[in-house]
């Protein structure tokens, strides 16, 4: 359950990073508490690399586990 919760706190503090650096941190007054950030919501090589690599683990495991299934369930009665 900890991994839950410490996955939706951390979409969480992502979308709050991301509205922050679009709006600019709007303050009472149409002051800025800093200027905003225009690579805030850039996506670098290294990520889009990792996302790709998390990716592909991702179906390789589900193709192992759905030949598993399978040759588990033609065994069944």
């Amino acid at each position: 359950m900890e991994t839950v919760w410490m996955t939706a706190h951390y979409l969480a503090l992502l979308a709050h990073h991301r509205i922050s650096a679009l709006s600019g941190s709007m303050l009472a007054g149409g002051t800025t508490r800093r200027a905003p950030r225009r690579d805030a919501g850039a996506l670098s090589l290294e990520w889009i690399v990792i996302a790709g690599i998390v990716f592909a683990a991702a179906v390789a495991a589900g193709i192992v586990f759905n030949n598993a299934i399978s040759a588990e369930t033609s065994k069944l009665p």
